[in-house]
């Protein structure tokens, strides 16, 4: 039983996953749990015992509950630095038919984005051994302008600010993002104000 369970451990994925990542049951997932060879860290999400935990751990666990989703708006402005709100919840962009995620923990806020506004300036990172989707700074940026209704115009504002007092900014870029999001008439004047 030892080698079986040690055999077992070797093949698990490294960081936050599901039963359905390792390939293997819920019971079998339990069993290892109760027998300290897994933490359970949340509903149906597992890690190796004293796995490394970063301030992103969230939008790990949300990653794994929500796999084709994209961390995006004040998630993501949170992740690149460039605000200093703290969201108390996680933004995650799905496609416009894609089910609706049901989760306990972590709090996840779905916005829908639809074609290439789903698609474009999507980078992925390796957070605690997992790949992260989540929104390039100048997505993000332009997403908070289209959806400033939701975020509140003095968070897109802001992100903008910062993102133009950073030494990564480049202002073609955010515009190739926010044509990609369909707000290129929208902050062109707040960026000719910030500049």
């Amino acid at each position: 039983m030892q080698t079986n369970r040690s055999t077992l451990r070797r093949s698990l994925p490294r960081g936050t996953f599901r039963s359905r990542d390792a390939g293997i049951s819920r019971v079998a997932l339990a069993r290892l749990a109760k027998a300290g060879d897994l933490e359970r860290v949340g509903r149906g999400l597992y890690a190796l015992p004293k796995a490394k935990v970063t301030e992103h751990h969230t939008l790990v666990e949300a990653a794994v509950r929500v796999p084709r989703g994209v961390v995006c708006l004040l998630s993501a402005l949170s992740f690149h630095k460039l605000t200093t709100q703290s969201p108390h919840e996680v933004w995650m962009a799905i496609g416009v038919k894609a089910r609706k995620p049901v989760t306990d923990w972590p709090p996840i806020r779905i916005v829908r984005f639809s074609g290439t506004a789903l698609t474009f300036g999507v980078e992925k990172h390796v957070i605690e051994s997992v790949e992260v989707r989540i929104t390039s700074r100048e997505k993000t940026v332009a997403d908070c302008f289209k959806y400033r209704n939701k975020v509140g115009l003095d968070v897109a504002v802001e992100a903008l600010r910062d993102y133009l007092r950073s030494r990564r900014r480049s202002v073609d870029a955010l515009m190739e993002a926010a044509e990609a999001s369909r707000v290129k008439n929208v902050i062109r004047p707040y960026l000719e104000a910030l500049a």
